[in-house]
């Protein structure tokens, strides 16, 4: 009854939480025969906004009136051991309670308002204006069903210029949105049905135990269940810089905070909009419209253009305005069009209205905006053919700086090998021991190994009781460590884990490149110590040893440099050294102060892990250095080890680096003067034993000397390097949360082949922009000096407004899509990089384009003088013959704009069927054009022989 009348009275008020004025009686139900709806706890008891508010306002006091973290871990029916049952119905149930761990992005820009978003152009405004008028002038002229076409033919050409490039961006908008989806899809591991697992965070729900470790970004609201100098850096929600430790004393974590050290298990309290962060996020749209270095530059040179185009339109509308008003034009007919107090006022007006339209006209066949729009249409395209190939673009400018790249800084390990580690050599008291015959190995040592490598580790043995192999989760060293401890040694986990509890913890970081823990048997009092780490390291740290029999030896000078070879000779067979050391700690627990002992320890053994080089690397490098790009190796492990693989990959070659050059430690990197760095970084081909602030130290020298520097990177303290260089290279699978963030590029499958395709698309990037100028600026040169000559001389122009906007659509929409989505040829990787300062129209283009402008001005200048008598035909067919002719040249010169260099301009053309679907869309076009849309289009039907002179003039083209 207490409860029932309890729950209906929290019901209404739910304030009653926060105060101490009502006490709760646990009323034990279970020996009750007929338990009544309600009576068992339910997930409904502690709502979402409890929740929320508890972990958000940091509210010790809530925590305390909810009982603790178990009790709450109890009323969400959590097993903090085994985490939730995973049962489909209850997971449903905990998000119709507590929500989704999703956030409401932004509504997306709707269609209509990338129309819009067109319509403000100001060239088409003008143009809109000028349709009007027409229209107007000439349906008062000549009624509705013939005065429509000059006015409507524009309105209907603007409607479709529109329509298109509204369509482009619209549809390049949705992919942004894909893509920064894809990018938010973070893997997270937690525990259900007592298995550790990996899941998408947004399948988390309240209640879930969630495993954090160094670099991953807590995923949802949470509390503190255990864990090990657990730190988090909380400046992404507070602004604070100072990382926060998180315990049980002070145990909240808040969503879209970092780890920065130690490891631990939290329980989910609140998900999605119910978190500050869901809150923060919703409403933060990610900004797609970021205009990257090459947009900037091409917006420079379009405005500089237009320009120019506008001065010439300038020019035309006054010269044509001065010709008409001093009587120099004449009608269809013959007469003199305009004369003084005669000509009526309506005629006046639609002639000036003409001019008008014909001014603006030649202002937009000048601006080049479709460059603009070849640019966004190429990156998206590229962007999307990229995550097809494991490469997914955080931000669109490091597509195009990829290509101008001059050297890669790559990590070792999972990037150039397959991470895909194994122990293959064992050594104990100076012997190389098998790894399977742990019955040569003394009783005692065995079990102070297996206790060195079941407690001193982040990873997780679980046995699943259908299976008989277990289940091993953590990093790719831990894994192999684990396994050989449980099919060699025979480790069994959770045998360890209920005999010996963990007092202290010391977590693995590449700084101190070790991890160590302080252990006790439950029910004494005696500290056991346990460290592993780097090799030479750990033996540093050591002044005795374990011989196989078990006897404790002294570490002589002799003795340490026997350990000193068998460590090298490991490293040459490119094998990533470990070494366990062990220690008694003599005084009791009351005296343990927390910090674990570093010297004195007895070495217990060493041993190899094998991690193969990636297939395909050795050619991916080959590919690179014929490229002109330089690529630097740069990896924690010891010289030896990082030299066998730098020369497996063919990163280093002894024939032409001289060793001592080529191949650095990162101390000595460290202690070099900036002088003697900058005279050394050219030779340097591997950075061995190196911290993250090596890399970063590298990058920056890299750059101070001109470089644009790639850089590749996977834990938390790569993040500093991954955001100096000019291009972040992240890995999917073994980076950090941290690094993706910082990085520009994810690389989803950690291959460094996938790099290399990078590279590729890159410099794809750069050369499709350039095809692009060079055809597009052919065609407004072209169209600007024919009109220009015309109208000055004898004041008509020959391209009407429908015609050159229709010009304008094929050349800047239907241009930039066919030359924008070639695919990178092999070509691109025989070239060196283009530099930072390198100009965007280089030589070979401004040739390639004036031979082609200055052919297209002499044919179509000489048809519109003496086009008439050559073809023996009236001033319309001629108009009508210069127009197809201009609009062929143009086709024929996509061709040509294909290959910039090369002369065999139609290689790979069967490859690109869209290149061909636009090329043939817009012949088809073209001839209904001339042939059907007489009056829409202003032309005259052509016979064969006229069509024939047409194509033969423009195939010149291919020659020339």
């Amino acid at each position: 009854a207490l409860e029932y009348l309890s729950k209906q009275v929290l019901g209404k008020k739910t304030d009653l939480l926060r105060t101490l004025s009502y006490v709760a009686i646990n009323v034990d139900l279970k020996n009750s025969d007929n338990p009544r709806e309600g009576d068992c706890p339910s997930l409904g008891d502690v709502g979402p906004k409890i929740l929320s508010n508890l972990v958000r306002e940091k509210s010790f006091e809530s925590l305390a009136q909810i009982g603790g973290v178990k009790r709450l871990a109890s009323i969400l029916m959590t097993n903090l051991e085994k985490g939730l049952s995973g049962d489909e119905t209850d997971l449903m149930r905990r998000t119709n309670i507590f929500g989704a761990n999703k956030y409401n992005k932004p509504p997306a820009k709707s269609f209509l308002s990338f129309v819009l978003d067109a319509f403000k152009d100001m060239i088409i405004i003008i143009l809109i204006a000028c349709a009007v008028l027409s229209l107007a002038f000439g349906i008062k002229q000549y009624g509705l069903k013939e005065g429509w076409y000059d006015g409507g033919s524009i309105i209907i050409a603007i409607f479709l210029v529109v329509i298109v490039s509204a369509v482009s961006n619209y549809k390049q908008g949705r992919q942004f949105r894909k893509l920064s989806k894809e990018s938010t899809n973070i893997r997270v591991e937690v525990v259900r049905d007592g298995r550790r697992q990996p899941i998408s965070i947004f399948d988390i729900v309240v209640g879930d135990v969630v495993y954090l470790k160094i670099g991953d970004q807590v995923p949802a609201d949470g509390l503190f269940v255990d864990g090990h100098s657990l730190r988090v850096d909380e400046s992404s929600m507070t602004g604070e810089s100072d990382h926060i430790e998180v315990d049980s004393e002070n145990p909240f974590l808040l969503s879209g905070t970092k780890v920065i050290d130690g490891y631990g298990r939290m329980m989910v309290a609140s998900v999605g909009m119910n978190t500050a962060w869901g809150e923060m996020m919703s409403s933060v749209s990610r900004d797609l419209d970021e205009e990257t270095p090459l947009q900037a530059r091409l917006n420079k040179l379009t405005s500089f253009i237009g320009k120019v185009g506008v001065s010439v339109a300038v020019l035309v509308l006054l010269v044509l305005m001065i010709r008409y008003f001093t009587g120099h034009t004449q009608d269809d007919a013959g007469n003199r069009e305009f004369t003084s107090g005669k000509t009526k006022s309506g005629d006046v007006m639609d002639a000036v209205v003409r001019i008008v339209a014909a001014a603006v006209t030649i202002v937009v066949v000048a601006i080049p905006e479709g460059l603009p729009l070849a640019v966004t249409l190429t990156l998206a395209y590229s962007m999307k053919r990229m995550m097809g190939d494991n490469a997914m673009v955080r931000k669109l400018s490091a597509c195009e700086t990829m290509g101008s790249a001059t050297t890669i800084c790559t990590d070792k390990t999972g990037t150039l090998t397959l991470n895909e580690m194994r122990v293959t050599e064992l050594c104990m008291g100076k012997e190389h021991v098998s790894v399977d015959a742990s019955k040569e190995i003394a009783t005692s040592i065995v079990e102070v190994l297996l206790q060195g490598i079941g407690l001193n580790t982040t990873g997780t043995v679980h046995m699943r009781p259908s299976e008989s192999v277990p289940e091993i989760l953590g990093s790719p060293t831990e894994k192999a460590i684990l396994s050989w401890g449980v099919s060699k040694l025979g480790m069994t986990m959770d045998e360890l884990k209920q005999e010996w509890e963990i007092v202290q913890v010391e977590a693995f970081n590449s700084e101190k490149k070790r991890s160590g823990v302080a252990v006790r048997r439950r029910g004494e009092q005696v500290i056991h110590i346990h460290w592993k780490g780097a090799a030479e390291m750990i033996l540093a740290m050591c002044s005795d040893y374990y011989s196989q029999s078990g006897t404790v030896n002294v570490m002589t000078d002799e003795a340490r440099s026997d350990f000193g070879t068998v460590i090298k000779n490991m490293a040459d067979k490119s094998l990533r050294c470990i070494a366990f050391a062990y220690k008694k700690f003599d005084g009791s627990l009351a005296q343990f102060h927390g910090k674990l002992e570093e010297d004195g320890l007895t070495l217990l053994g060493i041993v190899g892990i094998k991690d193969p080089c990636r297939p395909g690397v050795r050619r991916a490098v080959v590919s690179c250095r014929s490229a002109g790009v330089n690529i630097k190796m740069i990896t924690g492990d010891n010289m030896h080890t990082a030299r066998a693989i730098a020369l497996e990959c063919g990163i280093f070659n002894p024939e032409e680096d001289l060793e001592h050059e080529a191949i650095v430690e990162g101390v000595q990197f460290r202690n070099y003067s900036p002088e003697q760095r900058t005279a050394a970084i050219e030779k340097i081909r591997v950075m061995a034993r190196s911290s993250p602030f090596d890399k970063l130290l590298m990058v920056q020298c890299l750059k101070k000397k001109g470089h644009v520097v790639a850089v590749t990177g996977d834990g938390t303290n790569d993040a500093p390097a991954l955001k100096e260089a000019d291009i972040g290279l992240s890995m999917g699978i073994q980076g950090t949360e941290v690094a993706k963030e910082s990085s520009d590029i994810v690389i989803l499958d950690d291959n460094f082949a996938s790099v290399v395709t990078v590279l590729r698309w890159g410099r794809c990037v750069y050369n499709n922009i350039q095809k692009f100028i060079q055809f597009q600026l052919t065609v407004n040169v072209a169209a600007l000096v024919i009109n220009l000559v015309a109208a000055v001389s004898s004041g008509n122009v020959p391209l009407t407004a429908v015609q050159l906007l229709w010009v304008n659509l094929i050349m800047d929409t239907l241009g930039a899509l066919a030359l924008a989505t070639e695919q990178p040829t092999n070509d691109l990787m025989l070239k060196p990089p283009v530099g930072r300062t390198e100009p965007l129209i280089s030589r070979v283009m401004w040739r390639n384009l004036v031979s082609q402008a200055l052919y297209q001005v002499i044919i179509l200048l000489t048809l519109q003088f003496k086009g008439s008598s050559i073809f023996g035909v009236d001033k319309k067919v001629r108009d009508t013959i210069i127009f197809n002719c201009f609009v062929l040249c143009q086709v024929f010169n996509e061709f040509n704009a294909r290959k910039l260099e090369e002369k065999n301009v139609f290689k790979g053309i069967h490859k690109n069927k869209l290149f061909l679907g636009i090329i043939s869309m817009t012949i088809i076009l073209q001839v209904v054009m001339v042939e059907f849309l007489k009056r829409f289009a202003n032309t005259e039907r052509l016979d064969w022989g006229q069509w024939g002179a047409c194509i033969g003039l423009a195939a010149l083209s291919w020659p020339i």
